[in-house]
């Protein structure tokens, strides 16, 4: 500890002064030369080893089945036919062409005769609470053809719209 102490008052003396200088460990014994392996020497070319020496075992065979291929092929397909109808139907219910009908349908006074108040469109069970819509809209085509069920207070009907424009920028024949 007490030399520890001396270097470092040292150390500090001629960093001030403007000399510093490095101090290295003084070993007494030199180091040893370094001990090469004795080389070995073969009579014939080498030959692989294995990788590892843990016994090689068989890999696990899976048994292929077609009814199982077909079983899992049939719910794939199916899983996108439902997801597909469902995901075209809120296409349907979000257009402007389903909001402009029902606005037109809830301030018409014949449908008020016969459905009564609070005209909406009929929700379906299996699609969540949402209408469903039949038909297709392509407005860049020019074709409208829907129907769906509404309901008021006093019953429910089916609405059909059908609108077709003859010609780019003509508006639509309702």
């Amino acid at each position: 500890m007490q030399a520890y102490r001396l270097q470092q008052q040292i150390l500090s003396k001629t960093v001030l002064r403007g000399t510093a200088r490095r101090f290295y460990a003084q070993t007494s014994k030199p180091a040893p030369p370094p001990t090469l392996p004795e080389p070995e020497m073969f009579s014939d070319t080498s030959r692989p080893r294995p990788y590892s020496t843990r016994p090689q075992r068989d890999l696990p065979q899976i048994k292929s089945s077609w009814p199982t291929v077909l079983v899992s092929l049939i719910l794939a397909g199916s899983g996108w036919a439902i997801f597909m109808k469902y995901a075209t139907n809120q296409e349907k219910i979000s257009s402007s062409v389903f909001r402009s009908i029902m606005r037109s349908l809830k301030a018409d006074p014949q449908l008020h005769e016969k459905l009564g108040d609070a005209i909406r469109p009929q929700p379906e069970w299996w699609l969540n609470g949402d209408p469903r819509i039949l038909g297709h809209i392509s407005q860049l085509q020019g074709n409208i053809d829907v129907s769906f069920r509404i309901k008021g207070s006093k019953g429910a009907g089916t609405i059909y719209f059908t609108s077709i424009r003859k010609e780019k920028g003509t508006p639509y024949t309702v």
